[in-house]
């Protein structure tokens, strides 16, 4: 069963015993209501009757005095203390045939007499001989019952109109709900079908949960698109990066079972380029797993650090392997609050990719203010042309390709420094002139937040 139908069953049926319940409830109140109103009249009808039975001798006819007091439809009969009639009067034939039992304690009791009700209450009365008798008067309510029946059809016809207009909500509220959803399953659908990430229309002033969870599925479906294409991108680039590698690693094995071994100048060629072309490869695959690892949950462990003793340790092994002037700028001691490792992983790649495409000397200067230090990293090479800029932080991203393949660059370096200064809370900057340098500069705050990546 759809939701629809699910949505106008329960409501209708919901309203459909609302309705009962409340018409049921009147009846039987206004039933109770014609009923007491009856026994009061009736008992006032009594007193006075009551009155002129004690005024009674025994030259008065008792049924001379009791057909002054009947009522219409009605018996009015003594009965002595065995159950025995004295006297009896009634206004409608047949109608003294009828003997009630009235419960001890009750005010009246209602029967029914040729399907109508008929009301009895009995009073005690002090006959013309002394003894106590029962004063019983009995009223047939034909007017209650055809009030009682009027009442049904006005109820059972209320109930019938007041339906139309719930059905007619019922069938709205089924629309309001389900519109929706429909749209949201047709546009999953269609999405499914066509493999693209189409969107929902969501009216602009909508507030309610509906025009929410319209929101919140095109924001979604917007991630998964961009998701999709980073993805996309991330294995296309990485094919065509891994692509060259293993080509040239093929030529040079093809070449050296040729002719590596009777020219020992090729077989040096040949394994030099294997080792090379796969030393670049693994240093590429690293790095793409660790881009895929910094998308999942990493801890950063922020702690007092004193950035100029930091900086020096980066600096001194570079000095070592690369035989090459890395050098120093910073008045004494700046400590700042954060993650030492992940700081000096982040400058080994800077420092790493200005003694790639520099020959000079690399300089790293330190600064501070009163809100920030800062850790620039100097090259004097050839700069960075202003079009590429925007672009220098993105993962396969080379400003010249033959360069960056003479030096083993694989664009994933600068987009790892990137990620890790966002984990850092810091401001990763750069600034470049073409035939002057390029200076990558790590600004960050002296009051760090600490917080877990």
């Amino acid at each position: 069963m759809k939701l629809k139908t699910k949505i106008h069953l329960f409501s209708t049926l919901l309203m459909l015993v609302i309705l009962t319940l409340t018409n049921t409830g009147i009846y039987f109140v206004y039933k109770k209501i014609a009923f007491d109103t009856e026994y009061h009249q009736l008992t006032t009808q009594s007193q006075d009757l009551i009155a002129s039975l004690s005024r009674m001798t025994g030259q008065t006819d008792p049924a001379t005095v009791l057909r002054a007091y009947i009522p219409p439809q009605g018996v009015v009969r003594i009965v002595d203390p065995t159950g025995k009639v004295k006297v009896e009067v009634q206004s409608t034939e047949g109608i003294g045939n009828y003997h009630p039992e009235i419960k001890p304690g009750e005010r009246y009791s209602i029967g029914e007499f040729d399907n109508t009700p008929i009301l009895t209450m009995r009073e005690p009365v002090i006959w013309t001989d002394g003894k106590v008798v029962e004063l019983q008067t009995i009223q047939l309510l034909s007017d209650v019952k055809h009030n009682l029946s009027l009442l049904k059809l006005i109820l059972f016809g209320v109930t019938l109109i007041a339906m139309i207009p719930i059905t007619i909500s019922s069938v709205a509220l089924g629309r309001i709900v389900i519109q929706p959803i429909d749209n949201l399953i047709k546009t999953m659908s269609q999405s499914r079908q066509t493999g693209t990430y189409e969107k929902i229309e969501v009216p602009a002033e909508g507030k309610d949960e509906m025009a929410q969870m319209g929101h919140e599925f095109n924001d979604m479906m917007g991630q998964l698109e961009s998701n999709f294409k980073k993805q996309e991108q991330f294995v296309s680039n990485a094919s065509h990066e891994l692509k060259t590698p293993l080509t040239v690693i093929e030529s040079y094995a093809r070449l050296l079972s040729r002719r590596g071994f009777d020219d020992l100048s090729v077989a040096k060629e040949a394994v030099g380029a294997i080792l090379g072309e796969s030393i670049r490869m693994k240093d590429m695959i690293e790095q793409m797993l660790h881009l895929a690892r910094n998308q999942e949950h990493v801890a950063f462990k922020f702690e007092e650090t004193d950035i100029n003793s930091l900086v020096e340790k980066t600096l001194q092994p570079m000095r070592q392997a690369h035989a090459r002037d890395f050098i120093l700028e910073g008045n004494g001691s700046v400590v700042v609050v954060t993650d030492a490792e992940k700081l000096r992983q982040l400058l080994f790649i800077l420092l790493d990719n200005a003694r790639k495409y520099s020959e000079r000397e690399i300089k790293t200067t330190i600064s501070e203010n009163e809100t920030a230090i800062s850790i620039a990293v100097t090259d004097y090479g050839n700069g960075i042309p202003k079009e590429a800029l925007p672009h220098i932080f993105d993962r396969f991203y080379r400003v010249h390709e033959d360069r960056n393949r003479k030096t083993g660059g694989t664009g994933l370096g600068l987009a790892i420094a990137k990620e890790l200064a966002d984990g850092l809370g810091a401001e990763l900057n750069i600034e470049s002139s073409v035939g002057v340098g390029t200076t990558f500069r790590i600004i960050m705050p002296k009051k760090q937040i600490l917080t877990d990546f």
